[in-house]
């Protein structure tokens, strides 16, 4: 017998401004779905999720939901208000004697529950939030951008929860590696249209690509029918005008529909441009080490990077990264060692806190005001790269509209912050770049931009982010900050460090390993001779072989391109850098596996 679904969405249209955000919109979660919900930034993933959780209503439709069904959400800025610590605002739900599974998921995602509520930060509180949601267990979840300020160790202990749990879910998230793991089908809200498709987030992009390119080829004819039919109107309709009034009509219908089409938006123009080339030793680190008070942040570490190298920090959160990152580039002093910077360095800054938006001021005045971008006695112009640009189309470029230039910053969405910050960013040209989680509230295709363009960026990149996958696309270089004044250096990315080093996810400071919150009353079972987060990373490494495989495959087609090697040699050693990489992550994934195998 078919369960009944536990939410329904029927014929829901919204409109904002003038432009429909979704139009006769049917939409269903059964029980056991799990959906990645995914849309460039702006396309209304955030609102869908709202009217899903009945916080919003729709212009017109109905939401329906099971009897007894229960639908919980995670806010992004929670109201504390009348509580007196996180744990209580967390707790505020559960019923007598549920209180434990507060402790348990603030240990999962590392806050401390008797944080007072006046002194939390707002990643505290949405963690809180997180939290509270997870403690509550509701047989449906809604999840906006859970990872945000997590650090991996808290994505991975979520990654577990909600892969073992029997509540559906539906999640927006930046992160594709999280959204790979978890998903089984896939909402993509396009241009007002929402299309689902039944299997996971993995095959999304070709998806997408396929989907477009369809679009494209029938836009094309369209405009070919449209162009034939308006010739023979003006060849021939004065001798043929009583005849043929509905071959007329229907040119102005074809020609209404073709107005009617809403265009994609396009990407964002993002560009680097290196200031010239530093020296080959960018940065050299001897004996460093750093401590405040009881907390070791480094302890006798060395470090060269080389012009060209792009190195990502990753660790807990408060272990110390950006102060050692700050460390390498001299902006604090080491209690011992040194630290000697390259030649001819020209540094630009992606600051995680966003502390250079200036939250009152217009997005015009941000980038007119700026002193590295303003143009001496012209107020409409700033200095991108060395030539001057239109302050509207520089904030085009970055897909702002007119309209939003005249707006305060603080009005702007994650989303867009983020890209305003990279369009202060990337108008200096630069050689060492630095980037202090950049990946925050970016859609799929401005991650994919990013990624390129950091990618082919002749200088050199400093990295620190929790998104895997990005660390992986980037970085060639790892540096692990495990605690205690622990830092490691790995060659390759965030892969290429799980396979050097298998029990990454055991915790390595003094506090207790963090177990799942269903373990917390009881000792935990055996299973089958593996730790829990071995047990994961054992039945993760068959996909992420697969994964390999496939890349592998891909690269090996690439590389056989009739006169790649002669036409385009830079692409080529690329390609060819990009498969020793991949074969010898396959093979450390295969060798991880047949030990973990051997040990099950």
């Amino acid at each position: 017998m078919a369960r009944a679904p536990l939410l329904q969405l029927s014929q829901v249209s919204l409109t904002f401004g003038g432009n429909p955000v979704f139009d006769g919109l049917d939409l269903t979660v059964q029980p056991g779905d799990r959906i990645a919900l995914v849309g460039r930034n702006g396309s209304g993933k955030s609102t869908l999720m709202k009217i899903m959780a009945g916080l919003s209503e729709p212009d017109h439709g109905q939401r329906t939901t099971s009897p007894g069904v229960t639908v919980g959400y995670m806010e992004q800025d929670p109201d504390l208000s009348g509580y007196a610590t996180l744990g209580d605002y967390a707790a505020s739900r559960l019923p007598p004697g549920e209180e434990y599974r507060v402790p348990a998921a603030a240990e999962g995602l590392r806050f401390d529950p008797d944080t007072p509520v006046a002194t939390a930060s707002g990643g505290e509180r949405r963690r809180a939030a997180l939290a509270k949601l997870m403690a509550e267990a509701p047989e449906l979840m809604l999840l906006d951008e859970p990872t945000n300020h997590l650090d991996i160790q808290a994505i991975l202990w979520l990654e577990a929860e909600l892969a073992q749990t029997r509540a559906a879910f539906v999640l927006i998230s930046h992160d594709r590696a999280f959204l790979r793991s978890l998903s089984r089908a896939t909402l993509w809200i396009d241009r007002g249209v929402v299309r689902r498709r039944d299997s996971g987030f993995e095959g999304f992009e070709d998806w997408r690509d396929t989907i477009w390119a369809e679009e494209d080829d029938a836009r094309h004819k369209l405009d070919r029918k449209i162009k034939h039919e308006a010739k023979w109107a003006v060849e021939g309709i004065s001798a043929r005008r009583k005849r043929n009034q509905g071959r007329v009509r229907a040119l102005m219908a074809l020609r209404a529909e073709r107005s009617s089409q809403i265009r994609r938006q396009g990407t964002a123009a993002f560009e680097l441009e290196g200031s010239g080339t530093s020296g080959k030793r960018v940065i050299e680190a001897r004996g460093l080490s750093l401590s405040f008070g009881d907390k070791v942040i480094v302890r006798n570490f060395d470090l060269r990077v080389q012009r060209g190298d792009r190195v990502a920090f990753v660790g807990p959160n408060g272990v110390g990264k950006t102060t050692l990152l700050q460390l390498l580039l001299g902006q604090i002093a080491p209690d011992h060692g040194t630290v000697i910077l390259g030649t001819n360095l020209e540094i630009a800054t992606y600051d995680q806190s966003r502390a250079q938006l200036d939250l009152d001021a217009t997005l015009w005045d941000s980038l007119t005001n700026d002193p590295l971008m303003a143009v001496s006695g012209n107020s409409d112009q700033v200095m991108v790269r060395g030539t001057p640009k239109h302050v509207v189309a520089y904030l085009k470029d970055f897909l702002f509209d007119e309209r939003q230039a005249r707006a305060p910053v603080r009005s702007l969405s994650g989303g867009e912050k983020a890209r305003l910050l990279l369009a202060k960013l990337m108008a200096k040209p630069s050689n060492l770049l630095i980037l202090d989680e950049p990946t925050n509230d970016l859609d799929v295709e401005t991650l994919d931009l990013l990624q390129d363009i950091v990618g082919d960026f002749d200088g050199t990149v400093l990295l620190v982010s929790h998104d895997r996958d990005f660390i992986d696309r980037v970085a060639t270089t790892t540096i692990a900050l495990e605690g205690d004044g622990r830092a490691t250096v790995y060659p390759g990315g965030w892969s290429d460090y799980v396979a050097q080093r298998p029990a990454m996810g055991a915790e390595t400071t003094d506090r207790a390993p963090v177990r799942p919150m269903g373990q917390r009353q009881a000792e935990a079972r055996p299973t089958l001779g593996l730790t829990f987060t071995e047990r994961k990373r054992y039945d993760a490494l068959p996909d992420l072989i697969e994964k390999l495989e496939a890349e592998i495959n891909k690269l090996a087609e690439y590389l056989e391109t009739p006169e790649l090697f002669t036409a385009q040699p830079a692409k080529f050693r690329k390609a060819s850098e990009a498969m020793a990489d991949r074969q010898a992550g396959l093979s450390a994934a295969e060798a991880e596996w047949l030990a973990l195998a051997e040990r099950a």
